[in-house]
């Protein structure tokens, strides 16, 4: 059975479309992967995010690794058994937490020295650790340990905290092959940095590609800098990437950040937008983003999507999801973050159709038309 394969059908400019395939399932590209911190998409049973279209999910090791742990977690029989979710799992590292936790953590060459920020207990992360506890977790596809530096840091603390990021991705590399039975039916993705720096990201990227992964990420990106800027790091960094392998853009992102990292060569992403969004009364539409705890929306007897094929956007009223919202019912939060991630799977699908029948351009100069609008 494949480990792992990646396979393009069809380009239009920069555009991709293809498929992953792996032991527990096929990935269509591009992809968009909801976020399961904590073993769940919040708001959603796992058999609700399969029926809305994920190939994917993606975990997160830091948190997984605090609680429940992974080596209950290996006890348990691992997370896809956990959470009942039977398809690829995609899970960080924890290197965003080098970053996002600045203020508890301590970082050397070894790793990064932590305190929990639920409980203080002391922890160490290092590149050989984080294998070991994706491994334990069961993950499908493994990212590398690496550090994301601010990109308003210095060009030299950038610089160096890449040349730390590769070493580790090295690490990584040797961490990840030493489990060899978990290393025979997952596959293993290496981190690009750079900041916003061409050259220390072409630097990174041919590290990177001497070292050999199975897919790369472009790392470091929707961490403050604006669209602007991440697209002109996109104007070059996923060309500097092998072009058989996927290219995954970590943390991204709006609906617009989506057609555009497309666009550019992208064929992987994921976010937590579309859930937070939800829990809080964003709702994404073809039309733009809207709160729907707004007064204007208290008799509006319109659904999200009529057009949809998920119930949530389709069977319910704007004007009943306002009264949920405003009466901080639970089920407000489910069904609008049903219909954000339904929206998003809806938008992956569009793009690989247009890519598939040359139409991508257009695809995307309609969908600005309508959603950037206002």
């Amino acid at each position: 059975m494949t480990r792992f394969s990646f396979e393009l059908h069809a380009t239009d400019g920069r555009a991709r479309t293809g498929k992953i395939t792996m032991q527990r399932g096929e990935i269509r590209t591009p992809a968009f992967m909801p976020v399961g911190t904590a073993a769940t998409v919040k708001a959603m049973k796992p058999e609700s995010v399969r029926a809305i279209g994920a190939d994917i999910i993606l975990g997160n090791t830091y948190h997984l690794m605090l609680r429940p742990g992974a080596e209950r977690m290996a006890r348990l029989g691992g997370l896809h058994n956990f959470m009942k979710w039977d398809r690829p799992i995609l899970t960080d590292s924890g290197g965003y937490q080098v970053m996002s936790l600045s203020d508890l953590r301590k970082l050397t060459e070894k790793g990064v020295e932590f305190r929990s920020h639920i409980d203080g207990s002391k922890h160490m992360l290092t590149p050989e650790r984080s294998m070991e506890i994706q491994r334990l977790l069961g993950s499908d596809i493994v990212m590398c340990f690496d550090e994301c530096p601010r990109a308003d840091r210095p060009r030299e603390e950038i610089a160096a905290s890449m040349e730390l990021s590769m070493r580790w991705a090295k690490r990584s590399r040797d961490g990840f092959d030493s489990g060899e039975e978990h290393a025979a039916r997952s596959a293993l993705f290496g981190i690009q940095q750079g900041a916003l720096d061409e050259g220390l990201r072409k630097v990174s990227a041919e590290k990177l590609i001497d070292i050999g992964f199975d897919g790369y990420a472009v790392g470091g990106l929707a961490v403050g800098e604006g669209q602007e800027a991440m697209f002109g790091v996109l104007d070059y960094a996923p060309e500097q990437l092998p072009k058989d392998k996927p290219r995954y853009l970590m943390g991204v992102g709006k609906p617009d950040d989506l057609v555009g990292a497309v666009e550019r060569g992208i064929d992987m992403f994921d976010c937590v937008l579309p859930t937070r969004s939800g829990r809080n009364g964003q709702a994404f539409t073809w039309n733009g983003p809207i709160n729907i705890r707004n007064a204007k929306f208290a008799e509006d007897l319109s659904p999200l999507d009529e057009t949809s094929d998920c119930s949530a956007s389709r069977d319910y009223s704007k004007a009943y999801l306002h009264h949920l919202h405003k009466s901080h019912e639970i089920l407000g939060a489910m069904l609008v973050t049903e219909h954000n991630l339904a929206f998003y799977q809806a938008l992956m699908q569009k793009m690989r159709d247009a890519i598939g029948a040359g139409q991508f351009a257009e695809f995307a100069a309609d969908f600005r038309r309508n959603y950037l609008r206002k």
